[in-house]
């Protein structure tokens, strides 16, 4: 019953990165696309109908971590407070950019509700990587689960590493989003940024898998043979986005691109499993699935009750996509 929660809290945050992943990356790369005024608000129309829904799944993950692992919860809170506070309130400035840039017709007011719309994507693609990074290597933890450690240890060179990664990860899929949704220049220069930019992801993420191995940590240290086939995935996929750009199909590169990240938190959930919050240093324990959650009973109740109501997001979100599908012009 752990593991199947543990499954689920994995496949959540995988949807929730492929989601708000290519709206995040939509707003780190509108100022390399877009040339105009008319441009870059058809860039944030293009996901428009979608970004509030997509943040439904990190607030429904964070609900499930709290529900099925609360001590986990718990000690998250505890070492990533200020993160975390970070991330509410960038969230929150996003979502106000993209809300209230339409209501003014000062070009002022434009220029800064488009700066602030695109540093507040770029910061939180950064924090998330940084997050996973640090769950990857692992926390300082003392006997109760708690974090030890400061701020400072978590912006170690590898959990920065993670997060510049995470950055052109998302910045590539808002591309190929952009791409998708966009008409006329927009859609062709953001296929064109693609091109480019692809090299870059592919480099960092041949370096972030090597130095993932080279951890001490988890069991991409203890098994690498065990991820081969996530890794194989991973590339077939990044391979996939180039190949499709370069055929001028929009619509299998997105995939592409999604199933690419999808299987980075699929590597992510692998290494660490089978802990929530591993340990650092390698070899002190951590807090893993079978002692952060409640008991056989309670665990029962919550993943029959939560499972109708991720049922129920799922449907909204296909609806949204139905009646919101085709190109979204400067017009």
């Amino acid at each position: 019953m752990n593991a199947v929660a543990f499954a689920l809290l994995a496949t959540m945050i995988a949807i929730y990165v492929i989601l708000d992943g290519y709206d995040l990356g939509v707003g780190a790369v509108v100022p390399f696309v877009a040339r105009s005024g008319e441009e870059r608000a058809a860039a944030m129309a293009s996901i428009g109908p979608f970004w509030n829904g997509n943040e439904v799944w990190l607030i429904a993950a964070g609900g499930v971590l709290f529900a099925l692992f609360p001590r986990a919860y718990a000690s998250a809170f505890s070492g990533f407070y200020l993160p975390f506070t970070v991330v509410l309130w960038l969230l929150m400035f996003r979502g106000i950019a993209l809300e209230l840039r339409s209501h003014f017709s000062s070009d002022l007011w434009h220029a800064f509700w488009e700066s602030a719309f695109t540093g507040a994507s770029a910061l939180l693609a950064v924090l998330f990587g940084v997050a996973l990074g640090n769950l990857v290597r692992g926390l300082p933890l003392d006997a109760h689960g708690y974090f030890l450690g400061r701020f400072a240890f978590l912006l170690n060179p590898y959990a920065l590493g993670v997060g510049l990664f995470a950055l052109l990860a998302l910045a590539q899929h808002g591309l190929a989003f952009l791409a998708l949704r966009g008409e006329g220049e927009l859609a062709a220069r953001s296929a064109r940024l693609l091109s480019r930019l692809w090299w870059g992801v592919l480099l960092l993420y041949c370096l972030t898998t090597l130095a993932s191995l080279a951890l001490p940590t988890g069991s991409a240290a203890q098994a690498p043979l065990h991820l081969a086939p996530v890794a194989a995935l991973s590339l077939l996929a990044l391979g996939g986005v180039h190949w499709f750009t370069r055929l001028g199909r929009p619509a299998p590169a997105f995939a592409a691109s999604a199933l690419f990240l999808a299987s980075l938190v699929l590597a992510a959930a692998a290494t660490m499993y089978p802990y929530l919050l591993p340990a650092f240093p390698a070899g002190s324990g951590g807090i893993a699935i079978t002692d952060a959650g409640p008991g056989p009973g309670a665990l029962g109740v919550t993943l029959a009750l939560t499972l109708p109501g991720l049922a129920a997001v799922v449907l909204y979100a296909l609806f949204v996509v139905r009646r919101m599908r085709g190109r979204v012009g400067s017009g």
